[in-house]
This record gives C-alpha cells, sequence and structure tokens, in this order.
C-alpha cells in the first residue's frame, strides 16, 4: 500500500502535452475530462472535473507507476503560496479527510490562480 500521508511532487510544470493522458485515460470515468496538467521530471499531477490524479513514477527504467486518485469532495482545506523575492516556486497543499496533506511544489513563474479556480469550483465548500 501507497504511503501518501505527506507526498510531495517536487517543481511541476504546466504541460499540455499527451504523456499523462495517455497514461490516464482508462481510468478515466465517464465524462471525465483534464483541466490543468502539471509534469516534474518523472511525476506529474492531473486536475480534471472529478478528481485530482498524482502519478508518481518509481523505478530504474521509470516503467512502474503508482497512481493515487484523489477526489474533490475529499478535500477539507487548501493553501496557495506564491512565490517570492528569494524562493521562487509556488506551492499547493490540499489536506483530505482520512489521509493527511499532499503538496505539490510548483516550478518558478507557474500560475497559481487557474488551481484556485478549480478547487473553488470543484471541492466542497
Amino acid at each position: 500500500m501507497a504511503d501518501l500521508e505527506n507526498m510531495a511532487f517536487l517543481k511541476l510544470r504546466p504541460t499540455e502535452g499527451t504523456r499523462l493522458a495517455d497514461i490516464l485515460s482508462p481510468f478515466f470515468c465517464e465524462g471525465e475530462k483534464i483541466l490543468q496538467q502539471y509534469q516534474g521530471i518523472r511525476d506529474g499531477v492531473v486536475f480534471t472535473n472529478k478528481r485530482i490524479i498524482a502519478v508518481n513514477t518509481q523505478g530504474v527504467t521509470g516503467k512502474k507507476k503508482m497512481m493515487a486518485f484523489l477526489p474533490y469532495r475529499s478535500v477539507q482545506a487548501y493553501a496557495l503560496q506564491s512565490a517570492g523575492v528569494l524562493d521562487f516556486d509556488s506551492e499547493l497543499k490540499l489536506w483530505f479527510a482520512g489521509l493527511g496533506v499532499v503538496t505539490f511544489e510548483l516550478a518558478s513563474g507557474v500560475d497559481i490562480y487557474p488551481l484556485g479556480q478549480i478547487l473553488e469550483q470543484f471541492a466542497p465548500s
């Protein structure tokens, strides 16, 4: 079983490629579509209209992947931190019921506001 408590994905950048979509499309529910996707060197995160899907690539070859399906309905709170003068990276922290904190670190210059809009629309108030 994967330990998702305090899971962190490092330096994610927005991407429009199909790599993550190709990996995840067999798991999509009917009507599910990608709203935003971010990718690091090996890992990635996809925000759909139904849930957040985190992909953690493991092993030397990168063929082994752990996918965490995080429903918006389980989000209890979230925090967005923009980049600063000396700290160039942004951060999204999500608190999930029964899971704990999941942190996504976004690379320098990433616009965090679309993530806030997605969470405001789909996460429970």
